[in-house]
């Protein structure tokens, strides 16, 4: 059968754009097409505008540091709608580099919503166009759960257009989304309540990390209350908001944002005219190559619930357009040692096995770890600390995990995710000579273990 495309891509994200681009270059025929706007989550609504945030967000830090190094300067004042105004046009410049990435590559890109007919044909603005392959890549969305006045909490999709910065504000969660936005908002000048129903926030990370970060949020004025939930939200006559806890307190605020869990967006693709099969969760249920239970669609991204970082959705990209179109130069995508950073602040750096996950995993463990202040605060008054910590293999001196929380931890902690790739020991860490002075050294000049 001949059909009108190679591939045709359902969403224009990270890992529907990488895939599209590269099926291109290889000489396949391929359309994308995208509902709402080029760059999918990250570059729109998700990681790109909460850096420029995050950036944001920490000159209040640099202007309080700068009279102890001989700075004097007028009080600062912060301008919310300057900031937000100028994200948007960083974000307006970031989808004309994605269409123009599109178009260079010779993929025709279709704006509006796709809908699958069949296992190889989509209909999108009354057209219907064929395709051998298909591959939906459409990612997820934030979610409010149902309860009495849950209409009036936003979500990061509405935090990064609010006309105003809110005096106060409370945020709901304990990933690292919930705890990256209470430090953005405490940074820029609001009063921060953080809420989370569990014992103590960001699950799944080291132990060590969790408590440290916890400790430099309180020293910065963030209100953090664990074992906490909402049970409803009243709206006042004055516009605020009040709060009844679960727990029978109340709060009042100026806005209540929700970080507690996204779902996936598979909302009136057509599922249902094909065998394609969501797992327990929601999410579209793939095998080890992408492939669903039709052997014509393939998924990838956050749609599928796996690991739901943008480069791990830019890597299942690659080796989709690969393996169909170049399968000479085909290798999977390796799960193991992928590096992370969690931009509060002070932000994560974390790469490999957390103590515990390496302790289950049956390893004998040494454990290395430095809390210090930062050369940079030596001579100011702000008394934060960064940690550092090594999970080392007792018996093979294998690295197997790298943690810090502190100023540039994900610049730093990408390095060495290269190191815990090639197998490092901690002997290869002693004897690499450190750069001198920097926070990062301190990796390289651990000697004596913790005591366990």
């Amino acid at each position: 059968m001949a059909y009108d495309f190679d591939l045709y891509v359902i969403g224009a994200g990270s890992g529907g754009v990488r895939a599209a681009r590269f099926s291109a270059g290889f000489g396949a025929r391929v359309a994308i097409a995208e509902s709402r706007y080029l760059g999918g989550t990250c570059v729109n609504v998700g990681c790109v505008p909460k850096k420029l945030l995050v950036y944001g967000a920490h000159y209040a830090e640099d202007f309080a540091h700068a009279e102890s190094f001989g700075w004097s300067a007028g009080k600062a004042e912060f301008d919310w709608s300057t900031l937000i105004n100028n994200k948007n046009h960083e974000i307006q410049r970031l989808n004309d580099v994605y269409r123009s990435l599109l178009t260079n590559s010779g993929v025709t890109l279709h704006e509006g919503h796709a809908k699958l007919l069949d296992p190889h044909r989509v209909e999108i603005n009354g057209q219907v166009y064929s395709a051998e392959h298909i591959l939906i890549a459409t990612g997820g969305w934030p979610q409010v759960p149902e309860f009495p006045g849950s209409e009036h909490a936003i979500t990061s999709q509405d935090a990064f257009f609010l006309d105003t910065l809110p005096k106060r504000i409370v945020v709901v969660g304990g990933g690292y989304i919930a705890v990256e936005f209470a430090s953005i908002f405490n940074g820029l000048g609001a009063d921060v309540t953080q809420l989370y129903r569990g014992e103590l926030f960001l699950r799944g990370f080291d132990g060590s990390v969790r408590v440290h970060l916890k400790e430099e949020l309180i020293k910065h004025g963030i209100d953090l209350q664990f074992n906490s939930d909402i049970e409803r939200i009243d709206k006042q006559a004055d516009g605020s908001l009040q709060l009844s806890l679960k727990d029978g307190r109340q709060l009042n605020t100026d806005c209540v944002f929700y970080a507690t869990g996204r779902r996936p967006m598979v909302d009136d693709l057509g599922l249902e005219n094909t065998q394609v099969k969501l797992d327990k969760n929601g999410f579209i249920a793939v095998d080890s190559l992408y492939q669903t239970n039709e052997p014509s669609i393939l998924a990838l991204g956050d749609i599928i619930g796996g690991v739901q970082l943008t480069p791990v959705a830019l890597a299942e990209g690659m080796a989709v357009a690969r393996r169909l179109f170049k399968p000479e130069a085909y290798r999977p995508v390796d799960y193991n040692h992928i590096a992370t950073a969690v931009f509060s602040l002070p932000n994560i750096g974390t790469v490999g096995l957390t103590e515990e996950d390496a302790r289950k995993a049956g390893h004998t463990l040494k454990i290395f770890e430095s809390r210090f202040r930062p050369m940079k605060l030596s001579m100011t008054d702000d008394q934060e600390r960064t940690l550092m910590k090594l999970v080392v293999d007792a018996d093979t001196d294998r690295v197997l995990g790298c943690h810090m929380v502190g100023p540039d931890a994900g610049e730093i902690v990408q390095g060495l995710a290269v190191a815990l790739k090639a197998g490092a020991t901690k002997q290869i860490f002693d004897d690499t000579i450190g750069v001198h002075p920097t926070a990062a050294e301190e990796f390289v000049t651990l000697r004596t273990p913790v005591a366990s």
